[in-house]
């Protein structure tokens, strides 16, 4: 699984930094996973048809795309995101894997942050607003993740993200 590849062609696409990746993998082996990308910038209300002074600004939207490769342990995916994130200058990876929210004795919170790994937003009322999907089975992947359990690694990138100014090293 080339990880990189896909979000080298994300940031080529929509031409603004990226705050952070993120892929999430509910722990059965050729179960699709889902990269999702967090941009840094802003938009102006689409609703707005005339640009005026203190026009509202919105965040752009992150996008999130389904990735159906086949992968028979997670260290395929370990290995994807730690290659990702050294291309990309990431200082750190993080990585967690959480038990399924739907037990007895689960608190709010992790049903909260599983529904949060698998891009959903409880506090977005109306549309999904906050991320722009190209994810079918994402949640048929979310309903797996809260019975199972999930994977998720994070990174934020330095090349190609909000720092790419600040580290003109090669460090």
């Amino acid at each position: 699984m080339d990880v990189f590849r896909k979000v080298a062609g994300q940031m080529a696409a929509v031409g603004l930094p990226l705050f952070a990746v993120t892929l999430t993998a509910v722990p059965r082996a050729n179960t699709p996973t889902l990269l999702m990308l967090h941009w840094h910038g802003f938009r102006r209300d689409p609703v707005e048809a005339e640009p005026r002074g203190g026009a509202s600004c919105f965040p752009v939207p992150g996008s999130a795309l389904q990735l159906n490769e086949r992968w028979d342990e997670l260290a395929a995916l370990d290995e994807a995101m730690l290659s990702a994130a050294w291309q990309l200058g990431a200082w750190e990876l993080d990585r967690e894997e959480r038990r399924g929210c739907n037990t007895v004795g689960a608190a709010e919170r992790e049903a909260l942050e599983c529904r949060q790994a698998f891009g959903d937003n409880p506090f977005v009322h109306g549309s999904e607003a906050h991320l722009l999907a190209e994810a079918p089975d994402r949640p048929d992947m979310m309903q797996l993740g809260a019975e199972v359990g999930y994977v998720r690694w994070q990174f934020r990138p330095v090349g190609g993200g909000v720092w790419r100014d600040a580290a003109e090293d090669d460090s």
